[in-house]
């Protein structure tokens, strides 16, 4: 009996890791496939939203979004949140195509030169919040409007095209039947994964969300922890400026308008709690796609993009409303 589990004695078995995601995400799960299931039978989307080019169209929307989500999950379940990541993205994107087009950089060096952006903005962010008391609402705040200001100031205002197919490669390109954004997302969700569930720091991160003071006593760097948060953050968005100036053959000032209310929407819908602590990246990575079915079925719909406003803040609102909820009956 040396090597049973003491499951197994007591007559239970292990309960799989595929078992306990459908368990933990079950209604949005069921929330997923009914909006799928509508928009399938919708006279105005039946025609077009099953089709193989509208899925991976879907596919390569919703993987920018998730990009900046995983991100996000993490500052979230810190009890944070980070508003500078939609700017990050224009920052990112312009600098990036500007290595390109105006100093002639290798594409592999222009990806790096985008990230770095992310990742600087992201020390920014992270030195100022674990090192003062200040909100990092009111922080990403401030630099949300630094990060865009800059970008304004970069491009003059107006769009960095780039036409070369390499890097049109990282936003456009397919290999095989699965495009890049799609690809690079995999990646993403499985260091996002890892770091989260296989590490210490992923560990802090719970610890700290649900109390800091606590983990503080307890030994943990609380600093150090939201630090490279928001370090984490700042890349992911860096990463998402790249590929989404690739899609659109160009970096813009404008990209990202509204970058953070979508991630903010995945991660919330997901079940991570604002109020830090708890949340999960597979809940994200569903809430992601509920965003990015959504966005793709009003387009379909042509539903006035004003519309679409009032749409998304009345999801983000019903899953705090649930998020709510669900800690008053724990109480």
């Amino acid at each position: 009996m040396a090597g049973t589990d003491t499951k197994e004695i007591s007559g239970q078995k292990a309960e799989s890791p595929v078992v306990r995601f459908f368990k933990e995400n079950l209604g949005i799960l069921i929330a997923l496939i009914a909006l799928c299931l509508i928009l399938t039978v919708n006279p105005a989307t039946s025609r077009t939203f099953l089709t193989s080019q509208n899925i991976f169209n879907m596919l390569r929307q919703t993987s920018t979004n998730l990009y900046i989500a995983c991100g996000m999950t993490m500052v979230i379940i810190l009890g944070g949140i980070d508003l500078s990541v939609g700017s990050i993205i224009a920052l990112s994107g312009c600098i990036a195509a500007g290595c390109v087009v105006h100093y002639h950089f290798p594409i592999a060096i222009a990806i790096l030169v985008g990230i770095l952006v992310g990742l600087l903005v992201g020390l920014f962010n992270g030195v100022v919040i674990a090192k003062t008391t200040i909100p990092a609402f009111i922080v990403t705040l401030a630099t949300m409007n630094i990060a865009r200001g800059f970008a304004y100031v970069y491009t003059g205002g107006s769009p960095v095209r780039v036409i070369t197919k390499e890097w049109q490669f990282i936003g456009g390109g397919y290999v095989g039947i699965f495009p890049v954004p799609v690809i690079i997302l995999f990646i993403v969700l499985i260091l996002t994964g890892l770091i989260m569930n296989k590490t210490r720091l992923g560990r802090y991160i719970y610890a700290v969300g649900g109390n800091a003071q606590a983990a503080e006593f307890s030994g943990i760097n609380v600093a150090k922890v939201k630090f490279l948060v928001q370090v984490f953050s700042g890349i992911m968005a860096g990463l998402a400026g790249i590929v989404l100036a690739s899609r659109m053959y160009s970096g813009q000032p404008t990209a990202g308008e509204g970058a953070e209310m979508d991630a903010i929407a995945a991660v919330v819908v997901g079940g991570t709690s604002m109020a830090g602590g708890s949340g999960k990246l597979g809940g994200t990575i569903i809430g992601g796609l509920i965003i990015g079915v959504l966005n793709n079925g009003l387009n379909l719909m042509n539903v006035n993009s004003f519309w679409q406003y009032v749409v998304k803040g009345a999801v983000i609102l019903l899953a705090v409303y649930v998020d709510y909820l669900r800690h008053r009956k724990t109480e």
